[in-house]
């Protein structure tokens, strides 16, 4: 073969190398893999360990979808958000509230491979400790979440328990950009006095996030009285896990704090990641309604209601 001939050969043969691997580029940029947490259990509330990806079943906006990733991981990476109701109406309970976050701490936190922060929210929203793997720092700041002071009130502007806000504010500056398993943990009564959020607001962003909520209900029953405000938050709470695929507790005299916590581990160490890449391309940025369930009848499914189908 002449030397200009192989040339042009071997030109053209790199032409077509480049052109197909422009296309596998873009190939694997436009696949984007759905992951949704599910956890799974008994009408008895125990939970279900040992399904299969056959036992599932996904639909995205009312279409089946295939499952092609499953895994039953327990030992994930973890990033988690304690966050602690600040307010006047948690002075009664804000010790024991605190208490069984250190030891919650003590329990969960891995430094090797999981990561926590800590907010506070009352009138206004406060990070004590950012994200970080050290226990000592979370222990530390901890150590000096409490309620705000006379002088805090007589000095306040605006707001009361920013609930919403903090929902906000921790989805959108921390847990957006992670990408472990997330998960927020509200110790509150549910109550809302003036955030500039929504409710639907806060769901919102946990969604963008892929971010679990976690609501621990622990309230002072005699701080509201007969007033509806105490059964409104209730509300909030289960509906801001419910949407989010996170959980819902109630701090009782037959559940205490230490064992909600207990359960909240359970959980996130229980996890069933189901994957799948939907049949439908993402044309704009868009909510896709999500419905997860099982084959085998008398489970409870715990998973997101929706995801944010980002273009």
């Amino acid at each position: 073969m002449k030397y200009l001939d192989r040339r042009r050969f071997f030109l053209g043969a790199a032409s077509l190398w480049l052109a197909r691997a422009q296309d596998d580029i873009k190939f694997t940029t436009e696949v984007k893999v759905v992951s949704v947490l599910v956890n799974v259990r008994t009408k008895q509330g125990q939970i279900v360990h040992d399904l299969t990806r056959d036992d599932f079943s996904i639909l995205e906006n009312g279409r089946p979808q295939r499952i092609r990733y499953f895994s039953r991981d327990t030992g994930l990476p973890l990033t988690i958000g304690l966050m602690v109701d600040t307010s006047e109406s948690q002075v009664h309970v804000l010790d024991a509230e605190r208490g069984a976050s250190l030891r919650f701490l003590d329990q969960v936190l891995r430094e090797t491979e999981d990561q926590m922060f800590i907010m506070a929210f009352d009138m206004s929203v406060q990070t004590p400790q950012a994200l970080t793997s050290s226990r000592a720092k979370l222990d530390d700041a901890l150590a000096y979440v409490n309620t705000p002071s006379r002088a805090d009130f007589s000095r306040q502007s605006g707001g009361g328990t920013l609930l919403y806000d903090a929902v906000v504010e921790a989805s959108n500056q921390i847990m957006a950009g992670q990408k472990n398993r997330k998960a927020l943990i509200l110790m509150t009564d549910g109550v809302d006095t003036g955030s500039d959020a929504t409710i639907a607001d806060a769901v919102t962003a946990a969604q963008k996030a892929d971010t679990l909520i976690y609501s621990i209900l622990f309230s002072d029953p005699g701080f509201y009285g007969i007033s509806m405000e105490g059964h409104l938050g209730r509300e909030v709470l289960m509906r801001m896990s419910r949407e989010t695929g996170g959980g819902f507790f109630e701090v009782t005299k037959k559940q205490s704090i230490q064992d909600i916590f207990a359960a909240i581990e359970d959980e996130l160490r229980s996890q069933y990641n189901l994957g799948f890449i939907s049949d439908q391309p993402v044309v704009i940025s868009e909510f896709r309604k999500l419905q997860v369930s099982t084959r085998q009848k008398g489970m409870i499914v715990q998973a997101r209601n929706r995801y944010w189908a980002r273009r």
